[in-house]
């Protein structure tokens, strides 16, 4: 029997509509559950020891990931008590900091060319929802200051991303306050510097271990150890720390004081108002770069 080519054009064309309509229909709804998923992501708060979670609830790990309670369980750790918990695949996102860091990894990997492997974006990253107003606040320039900001002092403290501990080991049983009540739990000298902004003293272990909800005190080396605990506990001195200064570092760049009271809060007892001017100029200059790089003035009050 002869076949009519316009009517099995006509088909084909029909069979071609039906089809893009379908995609057209499903879409939406793959596009609405990857949504739902990156959702998730950005509401899952870290896991905590200790902490019950009933079934189905999302955390962040300390390494970064994310992890889906498969039973209820009074807080057993994601990596060691399997049974309880599934990994969890954050579709379409999952950024713990909706909205974006604004510096990329390719930037990153400019401002730190010769990093130490430990020191990674990703771990950065996955610090960032603890701190989630962190680079997220004020005008698009002022997020990348702040971003700038804390890079440039986290350049001049590990000469680069390249120390992850202190250098000079002489200075190790000097950061025990035997005063404190909870003492020095871990040894006379565990408390020495770690991390992008160099974590020293057991005071400072035990404030930014409580804040997390890490026990620092006891196992400082989880600073040296874990890439996101390093960058959280960086990120929680400069939040909420104001060091010598009279605020703190975030707060110094939202509210328009200059990249000068960053130092001074980090450590401003011994390089500002003449203490270490070669020091001063060398975090400024690393700003300066950052900024540069991210497109951004760098605003007045550069000096301490």
């Amino acid at each position: 029997m002869r076949r009519n080519p316009r009517r099995n054009r006509f088909a084909a064309l029909l069979m071609t509509v039906l089809a893009l309509v379908g995609m057209a229909v499903l879409a939406p709804s793959a596009t609405a559950a990857a949504r739902a998923a990156a959702g998730v992501c950005d509401s899952a708060a870290n896991w905590t020891a200790g902490t019950w979670y009933p079934a189905g609830t999302v955390v962040r790990y300390t390494n970064g990931q994310y992890y889906k309670a498969s039973h209820d369980n009074p807080g057993y750790d994601p990596v060691i008590s399997t049974w309880y918990w599934d990994p969890y695949t954050c579709q379409g996102g999952g950024d713990p900091q909706p909205g974006g860091f604004p510096v990329s990894e390719a930037q990153f990997r400019q401002m730190f060319p010769n990093r130490n492997a430990f020191y990674t974006y990703n771990g950065l990253v996955a610090a960032l929802g603890a701190y989630p107003g962190f680079a997220r606040t004020g005008s698009d320039e002022t997020r990348k200051q702040e971003a700038a900001a804390f890079l440039a002092n986290v350049d001049h403290e590990t000469g680069g991303l390249v120390y992850v501990v202190e250098q000079n080991t002489a200075n190790y049983p000097h950061y025990c306050d035997g005063s404190r009540p909870y003492g020095c739990p871990a040894g006379q000298a565990a408390y020495y510097g770690r991390g992008p902004l160099q974590l020293s003293w057991n005071f400072n272990y035990k404030a930014a271990g409580d804040a997390l909800g890490i026990d620092l005190l006891h196992n400082p080396s989880l600073v040296q150890n874990d890439p996101a605990v390093s960058w959280k506990t960086a990120l929680w001195y400069w939040n909420t720390q104001r060091g010598p200064g009279s605020m703190t570092p975030h707060d110094a760049i939202v509210n328009g004081r200059g990249f000068g009271e960053t130092i001074r809060s980090i450590n401003g007892a011994v390089e500002c108002n003449g203490g270490n001017p070669g020091q001063v100029q060398n975090r400024v200059a690393s700003y300066q770069r950052f900024t540069q790089l991210l497109g951004v003035a760098p605003g007045g009050n550069l000096y301490c």
